[in-house]
């Protein structure tokens, strides 16, 4: 055998990367995982709001180009092992049962995806527990049906955040718990420290690609890492119709890795953009690409940050992110269109506020700070062909990304500020985001049945080359309007699963 030869080359080390490769630990086969970045270090500066906010310390220096203006901006991404799920809010939600369907919206129509909610929800069973997700079966007034319970119990309130709750039930409200992977098992690692949504974990307290997949997978004799190893294109045979080999740059020098199979899970953006540099004389347009649609239907969520201010009153809270509220998820008797969903934030730190305002004095920032509740509100992005990422003329990103379905999201920050508002906050304040917030980046390789419409097939391989998947959060249809991180998880292990050659896992829910 070749030195650089392998069963299966997965590209990528995040939720999708990382999944697969986990899943993939006893099945014999030989695989080699590559990551562009780095374990993130364990140290002081993981939970220093300045390091993490104000110096960037954990993203990378790399800027993106807005196809719009030309101008550059600093993508929310992070190039480590676990990718982003080092810095996410662990928040671990599943897909609402309707959100597999063809929903229609105010700003127009979200697809129906290939695979219904019953195909993945034997899987996302087994991805909660992967994931130590702990929250309440029934508290979610929209949740799909479940087979299993959660596999621990909810991250309780504080004092402060449960008052809160009972003002707004007091409202005709159905605040639920927030299901989240953080350790808080029997002997576990979390502290509830204010320091997690947003941070990396100092304690490997979080539920992370790293921790819950990539560690174990090193642990089978047959899984090798390579970090700081670029995959710069995919190879074919000379039909074009199967990859041969990943070229890479390691360590100053390029090299090709050859593989039966392989999986690119880089995040919806950068799967992207290494297919379409992966062109050839036969495939012209890039790899998996006879459809046209790859780049196209990029996704983020319409998302706003909201701080409510109660000014005569302190939040002492520490651990804040525990509840959500989806009454309007799929809308209200006074806009019958889908919504989206409202969920409790980290707690707000000066230091936060000093990094995203710098012109406004610290002393009041840090006054605001210590008063606040803070939500993060989230709608649907439609998918839109002419919303794209192409490759730029240095190799780059470049992306095209013109917001939708605005005037669902306008309303759901209405209802936001109203309940804030009746719970006894006069001071409301918001900020929609813009194209470098994307954390929740997805659509670029739909996938589905028919080739002409899709890039890939609904297990995630291309309809164009015979042994290549993508396994992160590309697949999507549509965006939803809930975190997608446990969808990209459930749907690697369904992967996994068909790679080894098993019967795909069939929930026993009725249709």
């Amino acid at each position: 055998m070749a030195p650089h030869h392998y069963d299966i080359i997965i590209i990528g080390t995040g939720m999708g990367g990382g999944t697969l490769a986990y899943a993939l630990r006893e099945s014999g086969a030989r695989i080699l995982l590559l990551e562009r970045g780095d374990f993130l270090p364990q140290e002081a500066q993981n939970w220093r709001v300045e390091a993490v906010f104000g110096e960037n310390r954990y993203k990378p220096a790399e800027h993106w180009v807005d196809a719009a203006d030309g101008s550059r901006f600093k993508p929310g991404v992070h190039y480590v092992v676990g990718g982003n799920t080092k810095v996410y809010g662990a928040a671990l939600p599943r897909f609402r049962r309707e959100d597999f369907e063809a929903l229609e919206h105010e700003g127009g129509t979200s697809l129906a995806w290939p695979i219904t909610y019953e195909d993945l929800e034997p899987y996302y069973n087994l991805a909660e527990e992967l994931f130590f997700v702990h929250g309440e079966a029934g508290s979610d007034p929209c949740e799909p049906p479940r087979s299993q319970p959660y596999p621990y119990p909810a991250v309780a309130h504080e004092p402060y955040m449960a008052e809160l709750i009972n003002k707004l039930r007091a409202q005709g409200l159905h605040p639920y718990n927030l299901p989240m992977a953080v350790d808080l098992r029997e002997g576990g690692r979390c502290i509830r420290c204010a320091t997690c949504d947003g941070f990396p974990c100092r304690a490997h307290a979080k539920g992370d690609a790293e921790i819950c997949c990539v560690r174990p997978a090193l642990e089978s004799a047959t899984i090798e890492l390579w970090t700081h190893t670029v995959a710069r294109r995919i190879l074919t045979d000379d039909s074009g119709k199967r990859a041969a080999a990943v070229e890479v740059e390691r360590g100053g020098e390029r090299l090709s890795v050859a593989a039966d199979t392989i999986a690119v899970a880089c995040g919806a953006v950068n799967s992207a953009i290494l297919l379409l540099r992966s062109r050839n004389s036969r495939n012209p347009q890039g790899l998996a690409n006879s459809s046209g649609l790859l780049g196209r239907n990029y996704m983020m969520h319409n998302n706003t940050a909201l701080t409510a201010v109660a000014p005569l009153k302190t939040n002492p809270t520490v651990f804040q992110k525990t509840t959500a509220v989806n009454d309007f998820y799929f809308g209200d008797s006074d806009f019958a269109w889908p919504m989206g969903n409202i969920q409790a934030l980290g707690k707000l730190q000066a230091g936060m506020l000093s990094a995203a305002k710098p012109y406004l004095p610290k002393p009041m920032l840090s006054a605001m700070a210590r008063r606040s509740v803070d939500w993060w509100v989230m709608s649907e992005d439609l998918p839109d062909p002419e919303n794209r990422v192409m490759v730029a003329g240095d190799g780059g990103v470049r992306v095209q990304w013109r917001p939708n379905n605005r005037v669902a999201h306008q309303q759901l920050i209405r209802r936001a500020v109203g309940m804030m508002r009746a719970a006894g906050y006069p001071f409301v304040f918001s900020e929609t985001l813009g194209i470098e917030t994307n954390s929740h980046q997805c659509g670029t390789a739909r996938f589905g049945v028919d080739p002409a419409g899709s890039v890939l097939d609904p297990l995630c391989k291309s309809h164009d080359i015979d042994n290549l998947y993508v396994v992160d959060s590309s697949f999507f249809p549509s965006s939803t309007a809930m975190n997608p991180a446990l969808t990209i998880c459930a749907q690697a292990l369904r992967v996994a699963d068909h790679l080894q050659g098993r019967p795909l896992l069939q929930s026993e829910l009725s249709a």
